[in-house]
């Protein structure tokens, strides 16, 4: 988990990390690690600092070394983003951005995933999603039933296309105007630079001198 950090988190991290280890041996106290995590902007609860601590500190001596700090920060910057993602799925699926997905949004979008879905698997989808039965589904039960059918990662994958496509069109939009801008300077390349595209100051000097002609 940890090899998916870049040279410069590790390096971030070390440097909070040694903030809280005042004597140098490598290790922190449990009761440290949610002070050393908001140091680096992470918020985990109570409740999750307790699972990370169970989970690291399994000789109960209180104290977490380095490299089990750097797999708890990859983890829970990894649950990060994924959350972000399922914010960024839900508002583009929410097509009038009301907070809820028809039962029918939702339908269209699990259709016509990379790996499609059949009816039959839509329709369990839905029913376990929309608890309340109003055919509409808000942000904690589309997230419930992104994680629990396994399907997320064809969600992702979507909206990482969208966003590649976004910048893409971009980029072109950009390189087409410099390109254009090009071609106009090639057009009339006997032209003083300051001609070819008259500016304010010398339309203004030119009305000037018109005037103290008459």
């Amino acid at each position: 988990m940890a090899d998916q950090l870049t040279d410069d988190q590790i390096s971030e991290f070390k440097e909070a990390f040694s903030l809280f280890d005042k004597d140098g041996d490598g290790c922190i106290t449990t009761k440290e690690l949610g002070t050393v995590m908001r140091s680096l902007g992470q918020n985990p609860t109570e409740a999750e600092l307790q699972d990370m601590i169970n989970e690291v500190d399994a000789d109960g001596n209180g104290t977490i070394d380095f490299p089990e700090f750097l797999n708890l920060m990859a983890r829970k910057m990894k649950d990060t983003d994924s959350e972000e993602e399922l914010k960024e799925a839900f508002r583009v699926f929410d097509k009038d951005q009301n907070g809820f997905i028809s039962a029918a949004e939702l339908r269209h979008v699990m259709t016509n995933l990379g790996e499609k879905l059949t009816d039959e698997e839509v329709d369990e989808m839905i029913r376990e999603a929309d608890v309340d039965g109003d055919g509409q589904i808000n942000y904690e039960e589309f997230v419930k039933v992104m994680m629990a059918n396994h399907v997320w990662e064809c969600a992702s994958k979507l909206i990482k296309k969208r966003k590649k496509k976004k910048k893409k069109k971009k980029k072109k939009k950009t390189k087409n105007a410099k390109r254009n801008e090009k071609e106009l300077i090639q057009h009339n390349p006997s032209q003083p630079e300051s001609h070819r595209v008259p500016s304010r100051l010398n339309l203004l000097c030119h009305r000037s001198h018109s005037c103290s002609i008459l």
